[in-house]
């Protein structure tokens, strides 16, 4: 029984108090343009307000990792940050991923809260027992005497067009997915971003916890969602009085309820499998419903068996590898928690990510979910 106690007690009170910590001056820092105060931000600009946020209110947050500074990150999610707070909390470090995950352990056990930003998810593999060994050991090795809570950024999955190769577009997430007491969140867009962020960010500091929050670099920048120019993909800042209220329960999926009639489907995803799925229910007409597992580990198994009952299929839409990716976990949290209607699983290909526009060879597409829906939706006996 010792042997087998959580690694980290949850503190949800804690972790709620942490998460919704407020700046004395939330104006300045974001020099005057706050920004609940825009309309619609991008995935990007959602992470980059939450970042500042997190920064001006609590002045142990750092940010580091290669090009967070100076630059503002590859994609900009950090521009602007060095100039509000500094080069002492927002620095550049080595182009290793062991120093600049190294450098996180050892400020989070001085105090700090280091959020450390590994370029690309394929670069994570050159450091993994930076986390697997040392950073998600640590409280069990010391019996809970120590810990070293910490969020790491990561950018990563697939479907950049025009870049990319095997270290850029990775889709592999396996290595993350099974190391003990490390919670991976993934947001679908920037409705999800700022409340997993923070909610990551509470539990680091209220729990001592190791948390992954794995960005899909595709959706940065996108705007739209069915047709150019329909901005639906955006989404509004949450001010700060609702912070709290709006955090996600780390025990439950987002359900999108997608038409008035009962669905027959329900698509279960993450990531950029979420607008893919509602652009494929669109196109091909099944009445269905889209559930966003938003962390990947661990899964919440029990609100998602709770809501799966309610449907007589479910189609599991998966961009990761089909050997070693979501949806084998996913199948097999609905099998083991006695789910009794059809099911099925589309999954990228066992591969390495091609250069170049052979990328699509491999990867899920939208043609693919469209003919699964139709045909798990007219398949087999219905469910009592």
């Amino acid at each position: 029984d010792q042997v087998a106690e959580p690694l980290v007690r949850r503190d949800p009170a804690g972790v709620v108090g942490a998460a919704s910590g407020v700046a004395a001056d939330r104006v300045g820092v974001f020099r005057g343009r706050l920004p609940e105060d825009a309309r619609g931000l991008t995935l990007a600009q959602a992470i980059n307000a939450t970042l500042t946020d997190l920064m001006a209110a609590d002045a142990g947050v750092l940010v580091l990792g290669e090009d967070v500074g100076v630059k503002g990150g590859v994609y900009g999610v950090t521009r602007r940050l060095r100039r509000a707070f500094g080069a002492a909390r927002v620095f550049d470090t080595l182009l290793d991923e062991q120093t600049i995950l190294g450098t996180a352990l050892g400020a989070a056990l001085a105090g700090f809260l280091p959020i450390p930003e590994i370029q690309y998810l394929a670069y994570l593999h050159n450091a993994i027992d930076q986390l697997r060994g040392e950073a998600a050991t640590l409280a069990f090795f010391s019996n809970g005497q120590y810990r070293n809570g910490m969020v790491v950024r990561i950018p990563g999955l697939a479907y950049q067009k025009g870049f990319g190769g095997h270290f850029h577009n990775d889709n592999s997430v396996a290595a993350l997915l099974d190391i003990p007491g490390v919670v991976v969140a993934v947001p679908s867009g920037p409705a999800e971003a700022p409340g997993l962020l923070r909610t990551l960010a509470g539990m680091a500091r209220a729990e001592g916890r190791v948390g992954v929050f794995l960005e899909p670099i595709a959706l940065y920048h996108s705007r739209d969602l069915f047709t150019p120019g329909d901005g639906l993909v955006l989404a509004d800042y949450v001010a700060p009085q609702q912070w709290a209220q709006s955090l996600p329960s780390r025990d439950e999926g987002r359900l999108h309820l997608l038409g008035e009639d009962a669905a027959e489907v329900l698509v279960v995803t993450f990531g950029n499998g979420v607008g893919m799925a509602r652009r494929a229910i669109a196109a091909c007409g099944v009445r269905a419903d889209v559930y966003d597992v938003r962390w990947l580990a661990p899964l919440p198994e029990d609100h998602l068996s709770y809501v799966a009952r309610g449907y007589p299929a479910v189609l599991v839409v998966d961009e990761t590898r089909r050997s070693g990716g979501v949806s084998e976990r996913i199948l097999t949290a609905l099998v083991d928690a006695g789910y009794r209607g059809r099911m099925r699983r589309v999954c990228s290909s066992d591969t390495i990510i091609p250069l170049g526009p052979e990328a699509s060879s491999v990867l899920l597409d939208e043609a693919t979910i469209e003919a699964a829906l139709i045909e798990i939706s007219v398949t087999g006996p219905e469910v009592p």
